[in-house]
């Protein structure tokens, strides 16, 4: 099976660990969804943009763990998006985003660098 990460679990990021296991497919970027930041985290939600991930192949066990640190609480949900390397597994946010900022370039990698 296949999931796709935006933030935390990117390639560098804090919680990349939890992908160590995991087979980088390639870049991507998914369209109808916009990026904001959580703080320590983004999270996703459908709207105007495009937000730009990485897609790997990983385990049902791996899935699982992912699961346990993403969807306790309710504060995400699994969606199963297209990507060129097949179908992903992408969490979405569930909760408001009001008052938080958005990411405009849907990079978690470009927060906070300005384009002057």
């Amino acid at each position: 099976m296949r999931i796709i990460v935006y933030g935390s679990l990117r390639r560098k990021q804090g919680n990349s660990h939890w992908m160590t296991n995991a087979q980088w497919l390639g870049d991507h970027q998914i369209a109808g969804y916009a990026l904001y930041s959580l703080g320590h985290y983004p999270g996703v939600v459908m709207g105007e943009g495009q937000v730009h991930c990485e897609v790997y192949r990983i385990d049902a066990s791996t899935l699982g763990e992912l699961d346990a640190l993403r969807t306790k609480g309710g504060e995400y949900r699994r969606e199963l998006v297209s990507t060129p390397y097949g179908s992903a597994w992408l969490y979405v946010y569930q909760r408001t985003v009001k008052g938080r900022e958005r990411i405009e370039s849907g990079d978690w990698l470009q927060r906070g660098i300005s384009a002057t």
